[in-house]
């Protein structure tokens, strides 16, 4: 089936896009950013499994809890119906008061006790997806004085300029590397979501997924300027893998 995101063949991902990176670009820092990923991807494959099984322990201290709670409710509605026979109209009227102040407290707590596991999860998930945010800023940190404009036309030097030695097909390569990063970033998003439908994780992801696709589309630009101006010969060898 073809419905899900498999963690395994993500991980198999990142780890061939590490070896790719380092084998170009030995001992570079977007290897190392590759390597981190390839951690993160297998980090996210087991929270995603964890927040996929239920919390029985929690689960089952809740519904205890709940029970309790709804005991002591009753039994509260019992007592206003015992001052229902014998006190006066007030003493009936600040009993159903006392009642519905009750309700909604008890309401509140189990509302708070119920949704604990789903704030438990998400919790986990936000911090895992500030990570990938965060993973996603560095790609595009790695690649951002890549300039191809430098590569084709050249130009003087300042002293501040940073050291360019790659050549366009290198460029083109490290840029597509960092491409494929940022969209794998966004796969390791969809795999905390896919199995925990919590509308504050899932914007959360979605909301990775739109950094990643914004900063791939930059990217793909300065790509689409190299692959304007280099020469053909060198243009075809671009699109072979690896």
């Amino acid at each position: 089936m073809y419905r899900e995101l498999d963690p395994a063949h993500v991980i198999d991902t990142a780890a061939k896009l590490r070896r790719r990176v380092e084998e170009r670009f030995p001992s570079s820092g977007l290897g190392r950013v590759a390597a981190e990923l390839e951690g993160v991807t297998r980090e996210a494959a087991a929270l995603s499994e964890w927040m996929a099984r239920p919390n029985w322990p929690l689960r089952g201290a809740v519904g205890l809890t709940v029970a309790l709670l709804v005991v002591v409710l009753v039994a509260l509605g019992l007592q206003v119906k015992v001052e229902l026979k014998a006190g006066a109209w007030s003493d009936l009227v600040q009993g159903l008061e006392a009642l519905i102040n009750d309700v909604v407290f008890f309401g509140i707590g189990i509302y708070f006790l119920v949704s604990l596991e789903v704030r438990q999860k998400r919790r986990r998930a936000l911090a895992a997806l500030h990570v990938l945010r965060s993973l996603a800023h560095i790609v595009d940190m790695h690649q951002l004085t890549k300039d191809p404009e430098r590569v084709l036309s050249g130009g003087p030097n300042t002293a501040s300029s940073p050291v360019r030695t790659m050549t366009p097909f290198e460029l083109v390569r490290y840029l597509d590397y960092s491409s494929e990063m940022l969209a794998l970033i966004s796969k390791v998003a969809g795999i905390y979501v896919q199995n925990f439908a919590d509308p504050v994780t899932v914007d959360a992801a979605s909301a990775v997924e739109d950094l990643t696709v914004g900063l791939s589309r930059a990217i793909w630009q300065k790509i689409v300027i190299l692959d304007r101006f280099m020469d053909p010969s060198t243009a075809e060898a671009i699109v072979r893998p690896n």
